[in-house]
């Protein structure tokens, strides 16, 4: 599938991000590999994992476009998703479709910019397809001058100077200003959410926790029942 025809076949979708770190439950990629195919059953179109051994185990159930990112903790760095050029070669070789990739201001391990990494990763890697997640809009917009094939709202509230940014807000200032497709990600946990930002102009959009975590989903439950 080329890249035109990717982006095609996402447009308007459901993606379903199916994640579960170490200190989790559910971690596990024969778990996330389950949850990516109830995921496709329901309708998902499209999977955004996190490492590569998680990715390998998809495949082996589902056969979706992946947004591909590894999390990677790194000392005294604020930034983890898919941080370095090693955990993007990583994503590279293993053929994800689309490679996601902190999209911030912030610096990188090694004291790099994200337009540094995104240039040697376009470099190296012509013909894969790059999403920067971002926190606000001049972020995006930077990030698409640097080469970014995709923006989302990812991390919009999770950077010290974005916590009054919403996403939803955020993804329609993204489709009045860039030219490149918007993904809308980043707490878009109901039907109407997901709803109203494909009404508002994002190309398709991703939801994670709402569907794929459900420690998150019942403590929701606990709490309202328990509210005084």
């Amino acid at each position: 599938m080329n890249r035109q025809d990717l982006l095609n076949t996402l447009q308007h979708s459901l993606i379903v991000s199916c994640q579960a770190l170490e200190d989790e439950p559910l971690h596990s990629s024969f778990i996330m590999s389950k949850m990516a195919l109830a995921a496709k059953m329901g309708g998902a179109v499209g999977i955004r994992a996190n490492s590569v051994v998680d990715i390998q185990a998809i495949k082996q159930e589902v056969n979706l476009p992946i947004i591909g990112i590894i999390k990677k903790d790194y000392p005294d760095e604020a930034v983890f998703i898919t941080p370095t050029f090693a955990e993007i070669s990583a994503l590279a070789v293993e053929g994800v479709e689309i490679i996601a990739l902190d999209g911030t201001n912030r610096m990188r391990p090694g004291n790099r910019t994200f337009e540094e990494l995104l240039s040697q990763a376009k470099e190296a890697f012509p013909e894969q397809l790059f999403m920067a997640d971002v926190s606000t809009l001049e972020e995006g917009l930077l990030a698409v001058e640097a080469g970014a094939d995709i923006v989302a709202p990812t991390l919009a509230g999770y950077t010290p100077y974005s916590k009054d940014v919403k996403p939803l807000e955020l993804v329609k200032q993204l489709v009045e200003k860039v030219n490149v497709p918007v993904i809308a990600e980043g707490n878009f946990d109901t039907p109407e959410k997901a709803k109203l930002a494909i009404e508002l102009g994002a190309h398709a959009v991703v939801v994670g926790s709402a569907i794929t975590r459900p420690m998150n989903i019942t403590e929701k439950f606990a709490t309202a029942i328990h509210r005084k």
